[in-house]
C-alpha cells in the first residue's frame, strides 16, 4: 500500500474500516435478532406437581411474546398462575391459588378450576329431566354446588399441548360415566386454553352425552386480584358489568326465579364502580351472600343469541391493569371472596382473607334446570355443548 498515492491510501483505509463496521454490525444485529427470538417465541413447558388419586399430575407453563405467563395444572384444569405486567411493564401473580397440590386436593375453594357439570349451586341436589327425577350430592347444604362432592376440579384430565399460529396452549379432556355424581348420561368434554400473544387467555369448552339426556354448564372458577395475590383487598377495583338485570336469591343462595332490575341498587354496575363502595349498605341480597355472590344477566340481543360479547370491565388503579372478559354464555356470576377467612395461605406466603380476590364466573344461571323461564341447560344426545370465555389483560393510561 505504501507504493500507492496518498490519496488512495485514504481511500483504501476508509473502505477498509467501513467494511469492519458492517461486518460488525451485522453479528451484533443478528445475534440481537437471535436472542430477541428465542426470547419472545410463545413456549409451553410441563413439570410434575405431585400425585392425585395414584395419579400424576402435571403443571404446565404458557408464555407469550410479550412475557405474559399461564401454569395450568391437569388436576381439576386448574389455573395455578397468571402472571401479567402493570403499567411500569412489572409482572405479578394476579390470581389466587396455592404451590402444592396438597392444598388444593384438601381444601381449596375452587381456585382457577374447571367447575361441572353443573357449575353453581341446584336447590336441594334436586331436577327433573324427562320425567326423572335426579338427585345430586348435598355439598353446600341443603344444595349442591359446582357438581357436587366429586366435581370435575376433583378429577387429573388428560391434557395435549397446542400450537397454533394465535399463541400456545393446553387441551384438557375428561369423560364422566353416566350417574356420576348423580347425572344421567355418559358427558364427554373437552376445554381448550389458548395464551395469545394479545394478552388474553382463551377458554373454549366443548361436550357432548351418549345414552341419556343431561345438564350442562361449564366454567372456570380463577379469582382474580390484579393489584398482585396476596398483597391487599379488591375492593378498590373498578367494575363494570354489561348487565341491567340479575337474578335475585334467597336465604340459601338459590335464585327466586325472579329477573330484577338493578337499577337504584348496590347490584348496579352499569357504570365502573369500586366493589367496596355499596358492600356494605345493608342491602338485603348482600346481607344474605355477605356481600356479592349472584349472577348477572348479560345483556344480549335475544336469549338465543350467543355471539361473543364483553361481559365485565375490572380496572384496578395503583397497577393500572386492566381485565375484559368476553363470553358466549348468558350470565356471569360475580364473587366477592366473601368465605375467604385468613385460613389459607397462597403461593405468595400470604394469608386470604375475605374480600382479597373476586371471581367473575361466566355461566348459565343457577338451578336452571328447577326454573322454565331460565335459558336450558339441557344436553341431549347428538347435540353439542360449545362455549368460549376469553379473558384479556391490559393496562390503562400512564
Amino acid at each position: 500500500m505504501s507504493s500507492l498515492p496518498q490519496t488512495w491510501r485514504r481511500r483504501a483505509v476508509r473502505l477498509a474500516s467501513a467494511v469492519l463496521l458492517i461486518g460488525a454490525f451485522t453479528v451484533l444485529t443478528t445475534g440481537a435478532v437471535s436472542t430477541a427470538a428465542r426470547h419472545t417465541a410463545p413456549t409451553i413447558s410441563k413439570q410434575p406437581f405431585g400425585v392425585a388419586d395414584g395419579q400424576n399430575v402435571d403443571l404446565y407453563t404458557l408464555t407469550n411474546s410479550n412475557g405474559v405467563e399461564v401454569k395450568i395444572m391437569t388436576y381439576g384444569g386448574i389455573i395455578q398462575s397468571v402472571r401479567v405486567p402493570d403499567r411500569r411493564h412489572r409482572l405479578a401473580n394476579v390470581t389466587l391459588g396455592f404451590d402444592n397440590l396438597a392444598d388444593y386436593v384438601a381444601k381449596s375453594p375452587y381456585f382457577g378450576c374447571i367447575t361441572g357439570r353443573y357449575a353453581n349451586r341446584i336447590a336441594l341436589g334436586t331436577f327433573t329431566l324427562d320425567g326423572v327425577t335426579y338427585h345430586l350430592p348435598i355439598n353446600n347444604p341443603p344444595n349442591s354446588l359446582h357438581g357436587g362432592t366429586i366435581g370435575f376440579d376433583k378429577h387429573v384430565w388428560a391434557a395435549t399441548e397446542l400450537h397454533t399460529a394465535s399463541g400456545v396452549g393446553l387441551r384438557l379432556t375428561f369423560t364422566s360415566p353416566d350417574g356420576d355424581q348423580g347425572y344421567p348420561g355418559t358427558l364427554s368434554s373437552t376445554v381448550d386454553y389458548l395464551l395469545t400473544d394479545d394478552n388474553e387467555i382463551r377458554m373454549d369448552y366443548r361436550a357432548t352425552t351418549s345414552g341419556k339426556a343431561t345438564i350442562v354448564n361449564l366454567t372456570n372458577h380463577a379469582y382474580w386480584n390484579l393489584a398482585g395475590e396476596g398483597t391487599s383487598d379488591i375492593y378498590g377495583h373498578e367494575l363494570r358489568l354489561n348487565a341491567d338485570h340479575y337474578t335475585p336469591v334467597d336465604a340459601t343462595l338459590i335464585p327466586t326465579g325472579a329477573i330484577d332490575a338493578v337499577a337504584g341498587t348496590p347490584m348496579d354496575f352499569t357504570q365502573s364502580t369500586p366493589i367496596g363502595d355499596r358492600i356494605r349498605d345493608g342491602f338485603p341480597q348482600l346481607v344474605i351472600g355477605r356481600g356479592y355472590d349472584h349472577n348477572w344477566v348479560l345483556n344480549r340481543p335475544s336469549p338465543t343469541d350467543k355471539s361473543l360479547i364483553q361481559a365485565a370491565h375490572v380496572h384496578e388503579p395503583t397497577s393500572d391493569r386492566i381485565l375484559d372478559i368476553y363470553t358466549t354464555e348468558p350470565g356471569i356470576q360475580f364473587y366477592s371472596g366473601n368465605f375467604l377467612d385468613g385460613t389459607l395461605v397462597g403461593t405468595s406466603g400470604h394469608m386470604y382473607r375475605q374480600g382479597d380476590g373476586f371471581a367473575l364466573e361466566t355461566q348459565h344461571y343457577p338451578d336452571s334446570p328447577n326454573h322454565a323461564n331460565f335459558p336450558s341447560t339441557v344436553l341431549r344426545p347428538g347435540q353439542v355443548y360449545e362455549t368460549t370465555t376469553i379473558y384479556k389483560f391490559s393496562t390503562g393510561p400512564k
